[in-house]
């Protein structure tokens, strides 16, 4: 093994920057997905965009936000520092 495999420091997930923005980008795209959701079931429009959602692009929208969320969380969880650390 190597020395960067066996030295690995086990930081939490609100303990760097990078951590803390990436789940806080996971939080914020959690509720835009609840909000595509919502608009989408009820035929709502978009607040900025005027766009009229149905609950097949409501869905989509939410299922967008999901991984991003997902995918922000994971980098949240197992990123190590980099360069500046």
């Amino acid at each position: 093994m190597t020395s960067s495999t066996t030295s690995t420091s086990n930081r939490g997930l609100l303990e760097t920057r990078f951590s803390i923005g990436a789940t806080a980008l996971a939080v914020v795209a959690v509720l835009l997905a609840v909000a595509f959701a919502w608009l989408g079931y009820t035929d709502g429009v978009l607040p900025v965009v005027g766009y009229q959602l149905n609950i097949l692009t409501g869905m989509i929208g939410m299922l967008f936000g999901w991984g991003i969320a997902l995918v922000a969380f994971v980098a949240a969880t197992y990123m190590e520092p980099g360069f500046g650390e």
